[in-house]
């Protein structure tokens, strides 16, 4: 079965390789690519990572074009998770959180999962934190006690405030020291961090391959709750 994945920054190459190994991967997506590899007669095409801003996005037309002949086309991560959310009543599969945050329209901004990152000489590696990655880290240190809920809400207020190639968790951390947080708690949050590295995206990328390696006829669930913070919730804006 011919499956060809889009991917960047979210997961290095070589771990996706492990996971799904008989797929041809592809730099992150842009537009025109989805319609130019149709000449491959692909069987699945995976959407993860994408380019945008100074690189035209992937279009929704052509993401169509391949559905109606007959591709299976799935999303996750990053602009993968947007297109799907914004296309899946038409047939493209969303696997994960983040797109089932888009999906229920919990998320709603495009900067949510933008970051920047390396070229590809570099294995695009990342030199931003995207702002899901932030959301869902400081949801969890929150849930283990690390945080308060008053410090939640106004260090995801400072990310969510700040320029989307800025941002990380040692901007957060300075952001909690200038608002005059307690400084046990950013220090529980920075070990949690350091410990655990919170990455959504990647968790998310994973569980797609995973999808794929499985050869499930569909990704979509719907019945899951998503953990993700809504854009709703305090902090946001």
């Amino acid at each position: 079965m011919s499956t060809y994945v889009f991917l960047g920054p979210t997961l290095p190459v070589e771990q996706a390789r492990a996971i799904l190994p008989e797929a041809v991967y592809l730099p992150p997506v842009s537009m025109g690519d989805v319609y130019a590899l149709m000449v491959q007669k692909p069987q699945r095409i995976a959407l993860i990572d994408g380019l945008f801003e100074r690189t035209p996005a992937v279009w929704h037309k052509e993401i169509l074009y391949a559905l109606s002949q007959g591709v299976r086309v799935l999303g996750s991560s990053s602009m993968g998770a947007l297109r799907a959310a914004e296309l899946h009543s038409f047939g493209m599969e969303g696997v994960g959180r983040i797109f089932e945050a888009y999906r229920d329209g919990l998320l709603e901004d495009d900067d949510e999962v933008a970051l920047l990152h390396a070229t590809a000489e570099f294995g695009y590696r990342s030199l931003s934190e995207a702002l899901v990655n932030l959301r869902e880290g400081l949801r969890r240190a929150e849930q283990r006690g690390l945080i308060t809920t008053p410090a939640h809400r106004a260090l995801l207020r400072a990310a969510k405030q700040t320029f989307y190639p800025e941002r990380s968790w040692l901007g957060v951390l300075r952001a909690g020291a200038g608002l005059g947080l307690p400084g046990v708690e950013l220090d529980a949050l920075r070990d949690f961090v350091l410990r655990e590295r919170p990455d959504q995206k990647r968790e998310d990328a994973v569980e797609l391959l995973q999808v794929l390696a499985r050869g499930w006829t569909r990704a979509v669930r719907h019945c899951r709750p998503t953990s993700i913070s809504s854009r709703r919730s305090p902090g946001s804006k």
